[in-house]
């Protein structure tokens, strides 16, 4: 019997009636330096809850901060490799983005990654221009450069917040908080906290002590001590949780982190957390994930690559490329960009996700694995460390030296996305004078040929006047006892159809032959 893991789940929809507001998962991003740690560590001086307990003891890769307008959990692991990481498995743990760019050095290589990687997971992104504070400091400079990203402040004309900060001097530091809660009101952010609990993984260790630990974000329902969990393909009953405090709780709310321990062995970053009643049903759910786990490492999940885009085609309707762009200078990449950007049209589209000067890096890699795009690189090397995830994840990297190459490859490739045509040519017409069977064989139609020519291997059709009884193809042709390769007008014949005796005294077999032709753009 076929092995039923959603009815075994048994995760019954979210009713909108029983859900309650519930706090904001926030993630910051940005370019290294620009102040993301003393951005976090200024926040979190801000939190009612530590300055009453004496400060806070970080336990975990998530902390919460309760202000006195409300409670935002902010995640310390997912640099934006991490984050995308996490959304190749599906999962979706981030409901705000704060983007960090330090106003004293402006956009940056990892700012621009950041905000495609945000951009490609569809989250709203809160810019926060840090160190205001700082000589040579030009917010309208960064708010400039940013607007070439689509990221327009709001009193130009745009939709996305811009908040001024200093981390060093705690100066925009409530506003920036204030302006979260406010994008999280907007965003009817909300959970069913009496139902079985549900959450994702944030990150996992084994611990020497305490064996495998991990941390979860709950997302649906009220995780509890003692609850039975399955986790991606582990499982196991809940022994301890404690939170970003390090204090040890008996049960967690919607948009709670905690560490959980009990487990069977340690899940990945992203793996879902789903209660279940007993361990019984929990262990065959994990046993079957682990077994198919192994069967795709085996089999390779198939990546989109250049050369069989068409094969893809068939069995999705995918009509865009999607590509991650790397080159030796930023001319190079305009000059690609609007390059491939002209080869768009209205049947086939490519979408840059990602573009940057530099060597074709891990980060690159894992960002066109979870958007199934591949990588083109133009006078530029290859990580090592990218070289390996690119084939373990099956990612294509297509490297160029002549930019021209570059753009005929992808002109191919998109020319493989068109759904091909088939125009019929008639070969010739066949008339049904006898029929007669033969053991084993079945049913032969002893045939004239009126007129142009049947073929043995080709496509016909049987007509029954005038209307088509049947399609399919002619598997034996016949002159006396003699197999033939084809039978010209004149003669008469023995034709075998495949899987078709309903043959009558006058009917027509009608010959004919596919010819395939690519579509232009």
């Amino acid at each position: 019997m076929a092995f039923d893991e959603s009815a075994l789940l048994d995760i019954a929809p979210v009713d909108p009636a029983k859900c309650l507001p519930r706090p904001p998962v926030v993630t910051v991003m940005g370019h290294v330096d620009h102040g993301k740690t003393t951005l976090l560590d200024a926040i979190r001086n801000t939190d009612v809850a530590s300055r009453e307990a004496g400060g806070i003891t970080q336990h975990i890769g998530a902390h919460t901060v309760n202000i006195d307008a409300g409670r935002i959990v902010f995640l310390d692991t997912p640099g934006h490799e991490a984050f995308t990481a996490m959304r190749a498995r599906g999962a979706q743990a981030t409901d705000i983005v704060v983007l960090v760019v330090a106003a004293d050095d402006g956009v940056m290589p990892q700012t621009v990654e950041a905000i495609n990687h945000a951009k490609a997971a569809g989250v709203p992104i809160i810019v926060a221009i840090n160190k205001i504070d700082k000589a040579g400091a030009s917010p309208d400079r960064v708010k400039q450069k940013l607007a070439d990203y689509d990221l327009v402040p709001e009193e130009w004309g745009g939709d996305t917040i811009f908040i001024e900060v200093s981390a060093k001097e705690g100066t925009g530091i409530n506003e920036l908080l204030d302006v979260i809660l406010l994008q999280a009101d907007m965003l009817e952010l909300s959970a069913d906290p009496d139902r079985r609990a549900q959450g994702i993984v944030i990150e996992s260790q084994l611990d020497k002590g305490r064996g495998p630990v991990c941390t979860v974000i709950v997302q649906q329902g009220t995780l509890k001590r003692g609850d039975v969990v399955v986790v991606g393909s582990e499982f196991g009953r809940i022994r301890a949780m404690t939170n970003d405090k390090g204090t040890w709780i008996k049960e967690a709310l919607p948009s709670t982190p905690v560490e959980v321990q009990g487990l069977s062995g340690v899940p990945n970053a992203g793996d879902p957390l789903a209660v279940l009643p007993d361990l019984e049903t929990a262990k065959r759910i994990a046993q079957f994930r682990a077994e198919r786990a192994r069967q795709e490492h085996l089999a390779r999940s198939s990546k989109v690559t250049l050369e069989d885009l068409y094969s893809q085609l068939q069995q999705q309707e995918v009509m865009e490329l999607k590509i991650v762009l790397k080159a030796d200078v930023q001319g190079s990449i305009e000059a690609i960009r609007k390059a491939i950007g002209d080869l768009t049209t209205e049947k086939v589209k490519t979408v840059i996700l990602h573009a940057a000067v530099g060597t074709v890096s891990e980060g690159d890699v894992t960002l066109a694995s979870a958007s199934n795009a591949i990588v083109l690189g133009f006078n530029v090397g290859v990580d090592t460390k990218a070289a390996i995830v690119a084939e373990q994840e099956g990612v294509q990297i297509n490297t160029y030296n002549v930019i021209y190459e570059a753009i005929d490859e992808i002109r191919k490739a998109m020319h493989g996305l068109l759904k091909p045509v088939f125009k019929e040519h008639v070969t010739g017409h066949a008339e049904v004078r006898e029929t007669f069977r033969i053991p084993k064989i079945g049913l032969i139609a002893g045939s004239s040929v009126v007129d142009g020519k049947i073929s043995r291997g080709s496509m016909v059709r049987v007509l029954r006047d005038g209307e088509v009884m049947w399609e399919g193809r002619l598997v034996s042709l016949r002159r006396f006892k003699e197999d033939v390769r084809e039978v010209e007008k004149g003669y008469e014949c023995g034709i075998c159809l495949d899987s078709f005796n309903d043959v009558r005294l006058g009917d027509v077999i009608e010959a004919f032959m596919l010819e395939e032709t690519q579509p232009s753009m």
